[in-house]
């Protein structure tokens, strides 16, 4: 195998592989015994007929495709290493030479990691966060917990609210007609939850137990049934139930019900306290995120397209990955939205790009502080890993790779670069 590099502009290059004629001889012959039996041939068993007999039979490069697959995932991880090239892209493949007797010849064009020009990172300005839990913090998140613990009590002498449960019969038609799906009985319908389509709900408040009365209302365009997408329809509604939340009174009961304490005081005290540690984690977040913001306005890359293509296949895998653990295909998802593939990816690019620009910008702020993560520091986060997974620390060692590790200790040393700005910033 023979590996040529050509510069181009931009950031991007081209690598170029020679395969040996014998070598892609062999890698025909291979694809040929794995494949055979797909070619019937007159006169002879299935996949029992000679090379040559399927090669004049279907045509001489009938086993070419197969073969330049293998070949290509064989020789490239090698090609990329001999070329030296620093590679943050997915590769853009073309075919250049091939042909029974020949040397198979073919190109990978690559974008390599850009330069970036770094500009001031420490010394920035960002403006303060304050740390204070006030009184109205503890009470809403008090609050909250009250709603955590209400109970669904039955009202009788009042109509129906926003923030009631109505339990409700349905029987939705488009022009007279019903539709599959458009019809329940003793269905509990949150009143201002908007699960429904929009003006539904607010037609059912006002109302009180033992009405019946009709509602209008019109499907969005981008529905997911074609059907009825746009389509104006009439539920006939009958409300046979409204139920209000109580919320429990807030005293050393209470205190007792949501807590480890006795007594309301000991349970705000403690409350107060995680709210602050809350806040303080939070507050940090949004500093290094203001910081970083920055740091990126201060600091020039660019980003070759074809390193933001991957970057944006990459976000959206991780889309689909998420929609199927939640039992939706990406398909599905963009047919119920109306969103097209070519939106979404511009959708995702603004934040790929500064995903990418922040990565870059760290990295080169690591090297230029000769930022380093020693092993130490790689175990105790392996040893975080094994308690958040419960698991042994040596079980989770057994799970990790040599890239693995190394990822852990580049992120390490972006997060003390992180850490080194903020440190260095100027509060305001």
């Amino acid at each position: 195998m023979n590996v040529k590099v050509d510069k181009l502009d931009n950031n991007m290059a081209k690598i170029t592989v020679t395969v040996a004629a014998e070598d892609f001889t062999k890698a025909v012959a291979e694809s040929y015994k794995r494949n055979k039996s797909k070619y019937p041939v007159q006169g002879f068993r299935k996949g029992h007929a000679p090379q040559k007999m399927i090669e004049n039979a279907y045509g001489e490069g009938v086993f070419f495709e197969d073969a330049i697959n293998h070949i290509i995932d064989s020789t490239y991880s090698d090609a990329l290493k001999e070329s030296g090239l620093d590679v943050v892209s997915k590769a853009n493949f073309d075919l250049a030479d091939m042909g029974k007797g020949k040397d198979f010849v073919y190109t990978a064009e690559v974008a390599t990691r850009p330069a970036v020009e770094l500009g001031q990172y420490k010394g920035v300005e960002i403006e303060k966060t304050d740390d204070t839990v006030t009184e109205e913090d503890l009470n809403k998140a008090i609050e909250q917990e009250q709603k955590r613990n209400a109970r669904l009590v039955t009202v009788t002498d009042r109509a129906a609210a926003e923030g009631d449960t109505a339990v409700i019969d349905f029987d939705g038609s488009v022009d007279g007609v019903h539709f599959d799906g458009g019809k329940a009985e003793d269905y509990s319908l949150k009143l201002g939850s908007h699960s429904f389509i929009e003006g539904f709900e607010e037609q059912v408040i006002g109302h009180k137990t033992g009405d019946s009365f009709d509602i209008n209302v019109t499907f969005p365009e981008n529905y997911g049934s074609k059907e009825l997408a746009g389509k104006p329809a009439v539920f006939a509604i009958n409300i046979k139930e409204i139920k209000a939340e109580e919320l429990p009174e807030v005293d050393d009961e209470f205190a007792g019900e949501v807590s480890e304490f006795d007594t309301l005081a000991e349970y705000k005290d403690d409350l107060k306290k995680k709210l602050e540690t809350e806040k303080k984690n939070r507050n940090r977040t949004i500093t290094e995120n203001r910081a970083v913001d920055k740091i990126i306005e201060n600091c020039k890359v660019d980003l070759p397209a074809l390193m933001v293509e991957t970057k944006i296949d990459g976000t959206i895998d991780d889309y689909s990955r998420q929609m199927q653990s939640q039992g939706m295909s990406i398909d599905d998802y963009m047919k119920y939205t109306g969103m097209t593939m070519e939106k979404l990816r511009e959708q995702v690019k603004p934040q790929a790009e500064k995903d990418l620009k922040t990565g870059l910008i760290l990295e080169a702020i690591a090297k230029a502080e000769n930022i380093e993560a020693g092993d130490a520091e790689i175990e105790e986060e392996l040893q975080k890993m094994a308690d958040s997974y419960q698991m042994k620390l040596d079980d989770i060692k057994k799970y990790m790779t040599d890239a693995d590790t190394e990822n852990i200790r580049e992120n390490l040393k972006i997060q003390k670069a992180v850490k080194l700005i903020v440190d260095n910033a100027v509060m305001i």
